[in-house]
């Protein structure tokens, strides 16, 4: 399962780096770009409750190595795109089927390795399953630049071929058992969430180009979010809902899935926002920049088998409350150097922020799993991996835009006081913001006219003005962990043992009495 899922966090942050060698090739616009990197994510928000129903009705093992198909025929038609005016719209389409792909694969691969464990057991498991996906994760820009520099960017697509290859074998072998539950798959209900991912993910996707005072955006925004009150209004009436929302009565479920969604505003935007700043503010390259994650990694790693052995034998309170004082500590001191330009004064930082993630995702995940009402661990699973992406994806666009707004503001006042007029100067500024929030890197204006001269004069200047830019991300991202903490303030404490089928009827079972599991 670990190799069915290595695909699927990789992709998240692989394409990031090879972003400026695919918009040299095929003539890419910046924000065409930036959906070739949100299609994936989108997808992955709008259809992972699909995914966990699925993997319930007809068994996780079909339903992953459904999945798997999907996302690697989808990566392979990825490297594929040829070029011409067609490249962006194919590049696209095809990302968006990969997160359909990996919504499909995910859940039902951690339904699989819920199955496997016992619940005394299942937290150094999921601890191990969630520190190798966090590797993948931070694995990706590395690998990224070296295939991007060392043979073609469309490597960062077919990469995905023998992980694939390897993951059906083992999968074959494992001979896993499929116990389908009974149910109808709720399709009004999958359109309507699907529905209300999309569009509110889009609007803040799309907020840095259009603006947060555009109709468009707000529209998108406020009409995803009545489309997914909508869905809880209808769920509640059917009687083999997509989501059964009655896990939510559960306080340390709902605890659990608040932790988790403040500890994604930065977990995967983390990743794109360093690399970038560590590109255009240190003047790393693109393996260097990668390398520098890997700081991140080591404290994500390390804390993610210690949380899983604390949630083991005392429960996921103490790690929730230690990973988000922690996160909120190191992404705060972080953001303060990040004006020193040098990893040797960041690193220290770095990894501890790393610890703080390391500490909640792996606990807060398996606690609600284990959750799970009737062990329908592939709906529950589909629920938090749903919170996760779309929090993932609300990161990347509201400190998207925080960066380009702040960064045009910098450089504005930069080439100001060297004699470049105000007008010129807002336009370049808005074109460099617009270039490091869009994920296509940056650079100064060539030329010889006064504007492009003033601009590689300034270029030290502007790299300082950058990293001052991401200081307001990283503030935020240590704000996000501080609510973080103030969710799991409110987290009952105990393990977790599934709701007993009885329970899901409506009738007292024997399951929650002492913490003993249902038999």
């Amino acid at each position: 399962m670990m190799f069915a899922v290595a695909m699927t966090f990789i992709d998240q942050t692989i394409v990031s780096i090879a972003a400026p060698e695919i918009v040299r090739e095929l003539g890419l616009t910046s924000s065409g770009m930036q959906w070739v990197v949100n299609a994936y994510l989108l997808a992955l928000a709008a259809f992972f409750a699909l995914g966990g129903r699925l993997a319930d009705l007809y068994g996780p093992r079909r339903v992953v190595v459904a999945g798997t198909l999907v996302f690697v025929i989808a990566s392979v038609l990825c490297g594929c795109v040829p070029s011409g005016a067609h490249a962006q719209t194919w590049l696209i389409v095809f990302r968006a089927v990969q997160g359909l792909g990996a919504a499909l694969l995910f859940p039902a691969a951690l339904a699989v390795v819920v199955a496997v464990f016992p619940v005394e057991r299942r937290g150094r498991a999921l601890a191990l399953f969630f520190g190798i996906s966090g590797a993948l994760t931070a694995l990706g820009p590395l690998l990224g630049g070296w295939l991007t520099a060392s043979w073609t960017w469309r490597a960062v697509f077919w990469v995905n071929v023998p992980v694939a290859l390897v993951a059906l074998v083992l999968t074959a072998r494992a001979h896993i058992r499929d116990r389908p539950r009974t149910g109808t798959l709720d399709v009004p209900g999958a359109v309507l969430v699907a529905v209300g991912m999309g569009l509110s993910v889009l609007g803040f996707q799309q907020a840095w180009s259009w603006g947060w005072s555009s109709w468009a955006t707000w529209l998108c925004v406020v009409g995803g979010l009545a489309v997914l009150y909508v869905f809880v209004r209808y769920e509640r009436g059917v009687r083999h809902p997509l989501i059964d929302l009655r896990v939510f009565r559960d306080k340390a479920f709902t605890v659990d899935t608040v932790v988790l969604f403040f500890a994604m505003l930065a977990f995967v935007p983390v990743f794109f926002f360093s690399s970038v700043y560590a590109q255009v503010s240190l003047g790393a390259s693109p393996n260097e920049a990668a390398l520098f994650l890997l700081y991140f990694f080591v404290g994500f790693a390390l804390a993610s088998q210690w949380g899983g052995r604390i949630l083991d034998k005392r429960g996921p309170r103490p790690s929730l409350l230690a990973g988000t004082v922690l996160g909120a500590v190191g992404f705060a001191l972080w953001a303060h150097r990040l004006t020193r330009l040098s990893m040797h004064d960041q690193w220290p930082y770095v990894v501890l922020a790393g610890a703080g993630i390391g500490f909640v995702l792996a606990p807060a995940s398996t606690d609600a799993v284990n959750r799970a009402i009737g062990a329908s661990y592939g709906e529950v699973t589909g629920i938090t991996q749903t919170v996760r992406n779309y929090a993932a994806s609300v990161g990347l666009a509201v400190f998207g835009t925080l960066l380009s707004r702040a960064t045009t503001e910098n450089v504005t006042d930069t080439l100001r006081a060297r004699g470049v007029p105000p007008d010129l100067a807002e336009r370049v500024a808005r074109g460099v913001g617009d270039s490091v929030s869009g994920h296509g890197g940056s650079a100064p204006p060539t030329g010889t006219g006064p504007v492009a001269t003033a601009t590689r004069d300034a270029v030290a200047a502007i790299r300082v003005d950058f990293a001052q830019a991401n200081q307001w991300v990283f503030y935020g991202m240590a704000v996000a962990l501080g609510l973080g903490f103030l969710a799991a303030l409110r987290h009952p404490g105990g393990k977790g043992t599934p709701l007993d089928p009885g329970e899901r009827a409506g009738e007292p079972g024997p399951a929650r009495e002492k913490g003993r599991e249902p038999s």
